[in-house]
């Protein structure tokens, strides 16, 4: 039998989109590259863990869950995050900022200083602007400013992101106006925390980083992998943990890696898909919308 392993997610680099595996193991993904791997007979998924610990009773936990933790560790994993509002003597320096998924997909978040853009890029972020920079609870408020205010959310679902990445505006002008004129917008707010640093209006924008330029339209979204099936295909494109590749027999089907983590994962052969795969529906793609 074939050597298994295990995925510890996607991450991006300076040479863009790499699979991490357990044990230190790294493959980089380029453009055109085959992506094959098949899921062991009799596999079970098994929570990965919280903070680079080990779940303790091995949990199974659903094909279809992009955290791959049972209960205890999700809560565990999320009592140490920014997120969860409990650091909030965390030292650091936090920007703020402001991205762009596609038309009518803004959103505001923060971020450690010391990440750069990583965050942006694991979120999929086709373009953004920072807003400014400061101490976590001065950037947090900046936030929920801007959410009160502008209406601006703090997320926006996958699924939309996924469902119009191949109709995006052409230029990088038209993709970065409505954060554009945001920018300009909160900069007019009272209420700004005196300790953070405000930032101008300077886009960044991920197209080319991507892949994105020119991509075929997605038929739809791997919605779980099963014990004994199989993913294959071409890379065409990478955003945040998502990869399109393109299939035989099913066109381009989008992989959130997330999906592979917990999994036993050996390697396979072809671009043939036996797992569950979504279609996406019409009126949603045409929306404002181991190697």
């Amino acid at each position: 039998m074939a050597q298994a392993w295990k995925c510890a997610g996607l991450r991006w680099s300076a040479e863009g989109p790499v699979l991490r595996w357990d044990g230190g193991r790294r493959s980089a993904l380029t453009w055109g590259k085959r992506v094959a791997f098949g899921v062991a007979e009799g596999g079970v998924r098994t929570c990965v863990g919280a903070r680079g610990h080990a779940c303790a009773a091995r949990v199974a936990v659903s094909e279809r869950s992009t955290g791959a933790r049972c209960e205890e560790c999700a809560r565990l994993d999320r009592a140490h995050s920014v997120a969860a509002d409990t650091l909030a003597d965390d030292p650091r320096p936090y920007r703020v900022y402001l991205t762009w998924f596609g038309p009518g997909m803004v959103k505001v978040g923060i971020t450690a200083y010391e990440r750069g853009s990583a965050r942006l890029l694991e979120q999929g972020a086709v373009c953004f602007s920072w807003l400014g920079t400061g101490p976590l609870m001065a950037a947090r408020l900046t936030e929920e400013l801007l959410r009160a205010a502008l209406a601006v959310p703090d997320r926006v679902p996958y699924g939309d992101k996924r469902a119009v990445r191949s109709s995006l505006p052409a230029s990088a002008a038209e993709r970065a106006a409505e954060i554009a004129e945001l920018h300009a917008r909160a900069r007019t707010l009272g209420g700004w925390p005196e300790s953070l640093e405000r930032a101008p209006y300077e886009p960044v924008d991920h197209v080319e980083v991507f892949g994105l330029a020119g991509l075929p339209a997605a038929a739809g979204e791997v919605s779980g992998l099963v014990a004994g099936g199989s993913v294959g295909g071409r890379l065409l494109a990478a955003a945040g943990p998502d990869l399109h590749l393109e299939t035989a027999g099913k066109g381009v089907v989008v992989l959130d890696t997330r999906l592979m983590t917990g999994w036993d994962l050996i390697p396979a052969e072809g671009e043939e898909n036996t797992v569950p795969v979504r279609e996406f529906k019409q009126e949603r793609s045409m929306q404002d919308g181991l190697f």
